[in-house]
């Protein structure tokens, strides 16, 4: 499959964060490796302001490279509301792709009432700049869907954890599910179904790289070549070819963030 992957050039990695200090001693070298084997592009995630300026610096540096400015809901703070100003500034720059990684997580110790007003603050300036967003959600299911149907964002649902009946309403929203090295793991349960009951073209492969590499680099680096893993997992359970759940993904990535790699 390797080779197919090769020709094809078909991964479309809609969530990364090629910004971390885990690919600060190769990440010129991997970058380069990665779009001559397989990766046709991928999309950078920023989850403060430092981290969405370093983003656009590398979609700067590689035609491949697209980036999202935002701030993630573990970063925020009282001085949070300050930041929003200039992530508008950042996401008039002509590589950024989307408004991420924002959302809410209630695992971490930040006031929810705090998540809840930067999440809708960022909503707005993707709404305002005709952008989508990467969303993060984790153990706030609820409140998510709640604000996803006043809001009505395009965008991606990044890392889903939630169930299939939640699956299909964010679908209805006109939303992507995306899917990562988690739908590999041995006790992956509720991904698998919502996997198996949703359609293709409303999936978009991801990494969430260095984090959440998949079997069989589990607990190890992960990077965007490995999305093969998770796309033959998905062939395997909706009993399709991984060429077409290469392709599928890639289109629907392009279509959801409205970019597309020169040639």
């Amino acid at each position: 499959m390797k080779g197919n992957i090769y020709i094809m050039n078909a991964i479309f990695d809609t969530h990364t964060h090629y910004d971390d200090k885990a690919f600060d001693e190769d990440r010129d070298i991997l970058l380069p490796h990665i779009f001559e084997n397989g990766v046709y592009a991928v999309v950078n995630q920023g989850t403060d302001i430092g981290s969405s300026r370093f983003g656009i610096g590398l979609a700067e540096k590689y035609d491949r490279v697209f980036a999202a400015v935002g701030l993630h809901p573990e970063c925020l703070n009282e001085k949070s509301i300050n930041d929003l100003e200039e992530i508008k500034k950042l996401a008039a720059h002509p590589k950024v792709a989307a408004i991420g990684e924002i959302g809410l997580d209630y695992c971490y110790d930040v006031p929810r009432e705090l998540q809840k007003q930067i999440f809708t603050a960022q909503l707005n300036i993707a709404k305002e700049l005709d952008l989508p967003v990467n969303i993060h959600d984790r153990e706030a299911h609820g409140d998510m869907l709640e604000i996803l149907k006043k809001y009505t964002p395009k965008g991606i649902l990044h890392c889903f954890s939630g169930s299939v009946e939640m699956a299909k309403d964010i679908i209805k929203l006109g939303m992507y599910i995306g899917i990562g090295g988690v739908l590999t793991f041995k006790n992956a349960v509720k991904i698998v179904e919502v996997v198996r009951n949703i359609p293709l073209e409303r999936m978009v492969l991801e990494t969430d790289c260095p984090y959440l590499a998949p079997v069989p680099f589990r607990g190890k680096r992960n990077d965007s070549s490995y999305i093969e893993y998770t796309a033959r997992r998905i062939s395997e359970i909706k009993g399709i070819t991984v060429e077409k759940v290469l392709e599928t993904t890639k289109y629907n990535a392009e279509c959801v963030y409205n970019v597309s790699v020169k040639r």
